[in-house]
């Protein structure tokens, strides 16, 4: 009698795979999830929350400083997270400082991880003195603090989304300069690197087009560990009073707007955003984690 032949098994694909890996760890998936919710609401902002907080003929100052639960005075929407100073409606404003947060931290992590890497693997591959001028630059960038340097820099280029997108990036693209370095240093004495020297290629196509690929991992870890770090030091500076200004707050900036009622009991209008600020940052960095040990080489088959 025949025996059976063997189901064939269809090759996971780079996306299934991606899923399969989360989906092992409780924490991860949580982590994924909430972050996919939160940048999904920011995204779709305008077309989701009850208000444009940031639309001054639409706002009531008689519905100031409701507390959560309340309704307008016209009876037309309630606030579930209450309203502030300025009668905005705390959930949307949240949704739009959300969107700015994310912003700033996804297009200074973007322009951070291009200068640096493309820095790191120059280093990496000439050597010599350029590598060492190009570290010692990277040396002097990492010894000082990047709340400092921020602080200095939005000092001098004045408040604006730009502004401080520009003092993120300095303050963040030494990262990874310092990690791409290092993984280049260490494909730089493979031998396809010695098989395209030897085709004669230029040296931006070596890099870019054989080296960086392989540098990948750990520069997207960093990414994303980063990312929670750009958007954190941009709420420190918002709340600060010398980040993004007025017209365009993010969630440091609502929780720098309510501080000054705390202690008249109108908590919400800060700790609603600084709840929505900790999650996000506490997203990012569960699924951070697992990116750190999916893409760890020593723990793929």
């Amino acid at each position: 009698m025949n025996s059976p032949a063997p189901a064939l098994t269809r090759p996971m694909t780079p996306a299934r795979r991606f899923l399969s890996d989360f989906c092992a760890s409780k924490l991860a998936l949580l982590g994924l999830v909430m972050l996919i919710i939160m940048v999904g609401a920011a995204i779709l902002a305008p077309w989701i929350v009850p208000q444009n907080p940031y639309d001054i003929g639409g706002l009531d100052i008689l519905d100031s400083k409701l507390p959560p639960g309340s309704v307008s005075g016209d009876g037309s929407m309630m606030y579930w997270l209450g309203t502030d100073g300025q009668a905005r409606d705390m959930l949307s404003a949240i949704v739009y400082g959300m969107r700015t947060s994310l912003l700033v931290g996804a297009v200074s992590v973007v322009a951070a991880f291009v200068i640096g890497a493309a820095v790191g693997l120059i280093a990496a591959y000439f050597g010599g003195r350029i590598d060492a001028l190009l570290m010692r630059v990277v040396d002097i960038q990492l010894s000082f603090p990047a709340i400092l340097v921020a602080l200095i820099l939005l000092a001098i280029l004045g408040k604006g989304v730009d502004k401080v997108i520009i003092a993120l990036v300095v303050v963040q693209w030494a990262y990874f300069a310092r990690a791409a370095r290092g993984a280049a240093l260490v494909e730089r004495g493979k031998d396809y690197v010695e098989a395209a020297r030897c085709m004669s290629l230029s040296w931006t196509r070596v890099l870019f087009r054989h080296v960086l690929p392989n540098c990948m991992p750990p520069l997207i870890v960093i990414a994303t560990i980063d990312l929670a770090h750009a958007i954190a030091l941009e709420a420190t500076l918002s709340f600060l009073g010398v980040g993004v200004p007025v017209t365009e707050p993010s969630l440091g900036m609502l929780i720098a707007n309510g501080f000054e009622y705390l202690l008249s009991g109108t908590y919400w209008i800060s700790f609603f955003p600084g709840i929505a600020l900790a999650l996000l940052i506490i997203a990012i960095n569960l699924v951070g984690d697992h990116l750190r040990d999916v893409l760890n080489p020593r723990n793929q088959a």
